[in-house]
């Protein structure tokens, strides 16, 4: 079930409304919200929720049992066999056959070759959010940032509809402390909730589909059948189409949760404004980037230990965050570009400092005159954009060989045949205005946000309408980020 949907059209009326009825009555409101929640996720498959209910189960057993303790060496342990759980769910639907088939494929080079049991598993919806969701619960038990929540609450937490397709990935202390006392639905903040389900359905479907539909789909698919100047805008409009299709459906999950009394952590803030690679991990996908951050760069050793340490650090944090985007080498590829980003930037700041402190140095010259090069933000901002833009391409293509001949495409002269005003503006609208300032932006959005009920309805009935007149006939694609 997609937020944008004839079923959801139906669901999340008779949900919100039941919702705001019984929200004085947690004891009621509870049961309802995980009942209405487990049917939202048994849209996909009535299969997935006994995965989902296992999960819980197995956490909600790690955590108490972690609080219970208190023997350090039995927590350690309790923890790390929970977690261990988690990652072997996720493991077997996502990783198995991917390094099955690399396995045997090795094996068969050097003349080993074996048949390796193979399984055919779907992958349940959202599985990458629930288990980070779920370690980030028991880890923080471990580390007494929080109490073990009662069953039920995280229950609640873990299966909580707005959230558990596609994140964002809310941490179990953002979400608990909130269920601990009843909600007032006359308290609700209607107005951010449904400016922000507006913007989010006008980035999917006006702006996202759009560009998937007319430029990066068929690009992609086939661009050996494609000239360069077409092959260029695709690599841009994907940029632009991959931000408004995750981002617009952060915004609708955000928005969706408001209505239902409860505040999501940011997810993004104009990335694409960012003038380094660490600054754009802050704004982009910023629930995953503190997690990654939490629970697995400092955990390594994070930038204690000299600089080749932090160097590890960062790539196999990146590494790996991009292996939990999917089981394909173009994901590894893609986290392997933005970890040596960040590997570089980190070892010219150092660079920079010594110098500076030392000017007579050996390269402190070069230093300094690479530094002026660098020195304007918009020449630092055009190198950040553009390798990110084209690191994407990994991130999209089907195969490393569709990504070979993307760019083996970019500088052979042909016609511009996608290059249509409406694609145009649709890419420069969007990454034209993660560049503006944002304050004016921001208090657009609290005016809107602070129109009378009726006028909400009324904007919120016209983006509904251009909505539908957009939609293909086959319906809603799917959001990109549901594949994790």
């Amino acid at each position: 079930m997609v937020f944008p949907s004839i079923e959801f059209a139906i669901f999340f009326p008779i949900v919100l409304a039941l919702s705001w009825a019984l929200m004085p009555w947690p004891r009621f409101w509870k049961p309802f919200i995980l009942v209405a929640s487990y049917g939202f996720y048994a849209a996909a498959s009535p299969r997935y929720c006994l995965l989902l209910a296992a999960i819980t189960i197995a956490n909600q057993l790690g955590a108490v049992g972690v609080h219970r303790t208190a023997s350090e060496r039995a927590r350690r342990w309790i923890v790390g066999v929970t977690v261990a759980f988690d990652l072997a769910v996720l493991g077997v639907f996502k990783y198995y056959g991917f390094f099955t088939d690399e396995i045997g494929g090795f094996l068969d080079t050097i003349g080993l070759g074996m048949p390796l049991p193979l399984l055919t598993l779907a992958l349940p919806i959202g599985l990458s959010f629930i288990t980070f969701q779920a370690i980030s619960y028991t880890v923080d038990v471990k580390r007494g940032l929080l109490a073990p929540a009662r069953t039920l609450d995280f229950a609640v937490y873990l299966s909580f509809f707005p959230h558990v397709v596609a994140g964002p990935i809310v941490r179990a202390r953002e979400f608990l402390p909130q269920l601990a006392k009843p909600r007032d639905p006359r308290t609700v903040a209607v107005g951010a909730g449904v400016v922000l389900i507006v913007l989010g359905l006008i980035k999917k479907v006006v702006l996202a589909d759009v560009l998937a539909r007319q430029v990066v789909d068929p690009v992609f698919g086939v661009p050996l059948a494609y000239a360069g100047p077409d092959v260029w805008l695709a690599a841009y409009a994907y940029a632009a189409q991959i931000y408004c299709d995750f981002s617009g459906y952060t915004d609708i999950a955000i928005g969706v949760a408001l209505l239902a009394g409860f505040i999501f952590p940011q997810n993004f803030n104009s990335p694409y404004r960012a003038t380094s690679f660490g600054d754009f991990w802050r704004r982009w996908h910023i629930t995953l980037s503190r997690f990654l951050r939490d629970f697995l760069y400092i955990p390594l050793g994070g930038n204690r230990g000299g600089r080749w340490r932090t160097a590890r650090n960062l790539m196999i944090t990146m590494v790996l965050g991009g292996l939990w985007h999917g089981a394909a080498w173009g994901f590894v590829l893609w986290g392997t570009v933005h970890g040596l980003a960040l590997v570089v930037e980190h070892q010219w700041r150092f660079w920079r400092a010594r110098a500076a402190a030392e000017p007579d140095s050996p390269g402190a010259a070069a230093v300094r005159a690479v530094g002026r090069v660098f020195a304007p933000a918009w020449v630092r901002w055009a190198v950040v954009f553009n390798v990110v833009t084209f690191a994407w391409v990994l991130f999209r293509a089907e195969s490393l060989t569709l990504a070979g001949d993307f760019f083996g495409q970019l500088f052979v002269a042909g016609p511009a045949t996608l290059w249509t005003p409406l694609t145009v503006a649709a890419v420069v609208v969007v990454i034209g205005f993660q560049l503006l300032p944002p304050n004016p932006l921001e208090r657009l959005r609290l005016r809107f946000a602070s129109l009378p009920a009726p006028a909400l309805g009324v904007v919120l009935a016209v983006v509904v309408a251009i909505v539908g007149a957009t939609v293909p006939g086959d319906g809603v694609p799917p959001f990109i980020y549901f594949q994790f």
